[in-house]
Order: structure tokens, then C-alpha cells, then sequence
């Protein structure tokens, strides 16, 4: 068995796409999913599964998210090895002073976060942008909110991708590294 995350785009957001986290969890443990943990109601689960494809993984749930919750909604699923290499691979570590403010950028497929590189030409004043080998890194240095380096990461990311801030990956991480069952 081996760790994984599924990080599904856009739910809790508001009023539209609401899935209860306990649902969920109950989903996938009815896929078959050992040991799931959901954190924050935001659609992060940790689950333990046979070690076949991260895709085959997100594929399955997104489905099933579709057909038994009634919510169209992205999955992306990384491995606790993955998650791990996304943390070492920070190199904006240096000028994070906020957590909430670092957004991680995941992506499906190697291509789609190689296209986010053509940030990095662009001059964000004092925002920084890092397209690492497992995600993108963008400092968010007066809020994600007021950002517009992660508008244009959010536009140029488009149905490929989703964000978590630095805080919650590093939840997940420790999530991740816990033992099951």
C-alpha cells in the first residue's frame, strides 16, 4: 500500500459545488481507500491505496465524486513521495514571511506546469514565481487576493491545475507521513 493525496479543484468555495468532507470520506472508502483523512473542508483526502497510478487514482474519484455527489470537480492525486518532493523543492522559502501566501500550484501532467513557466519572464515587482520539477511556487507578497501574478497563475493554469497555500501543503505532508492502520 502506498499514501496519496487527492486534492479536488473548487469545492467548499462559496455556495456552489458542496461536498460534506464526511461524504467523501465515505466514498472513498467505499472505492476501496484505506485510512482516508480529509483536512480542512476544501477537498483535501489522504487515503492509503495499492500503489498503481496517480492518474488511474484521480480518475476513479473524480468519477465517482460526479456520479454519487452530483459535483463535476477536478481531481488531482499526488503521492506522499510526490508531496514530499514538492516541499524540498520550495525555492521561495528564502522570502516567505506568511504562509497563507505561497501558492502551490499542482498540475495533471509534466506539460501543463512547464506552460506556467512563462510567468517567470514577466517582472511581478516584489511577487516571485519558482516552476519547480513536481509544482509551481508563487509569493503572494500582499495577498493572494490582491495578486496578480496569481491571477494570471490561475488563468494560465485553467482546467489542468489547482492551488493550495503553503500552510495546507505542508498539513498534508504531515498527514501523509502518519501511520495507518
Amino acid at each position: 500500500m502506498s499514501r496519496f493525496v487527492a486534492l479536488l479543484k473548487g469545492i467548499n468555495v462559496g455556495k456552489a459545488k458542496r461536498v460534506p468532507m464526511a461524504d467523501l470520506r465515505e466514498l472513498l472508502a467505499a472505492l476501496g481507500y484505506r485510512n482516508v483523512r480529509t483536512l480542512l473542508n476544501s477537498g483535501n483526502a489522504v487515503f492509503d491505496a495499492a500503489a498503481k497510478g496517480e492518474a488511474d487514482h484521480a480518475a476513479l474519484i473524480q468519477r465517482a465524486v460526479a456520479e454519487q455527489l452530483g459535483v463535476d470537480a477536478m481531481v488531482i492525486v499526488k503521492s506522499a513521495k510526490n508531496i514530499a518532493a514538492t516541499i524540498a523543492g520550495n525555492k521561495l522559502s528564502t522570502v516567505v514571511t506568511d504562509p497563507s501566501r505561497l501558492l502551490v500550484a499542482f498540475t495533471r501532467d509534466a506539460k501543463s506546469l512547464a506552460a506556467l513557466g512563462s510567468l517567470a519572464a514577466v517582472q511581478w515587482g516584489d511577487e516571485a514565481i519558482h516552476v519547480g520539477k513536481d509544482a509551481a511556487y508563487v509569493w503572494c507578497a500582499n495577498g493572494i487576493l490582491k495578486s496578480k501574478m496569481a491571477v494570471a497563475l490561475l488563468r494560465d493554469l485553467g482546467p489542468s491545475g489547482t492551488t493550495r497555500n503553503w500552510a495546507t501543503v505542508k498539513k498534508i505532508n504531515l498527514l501523509l507521513q502518519e501511520p495507518g492502520d
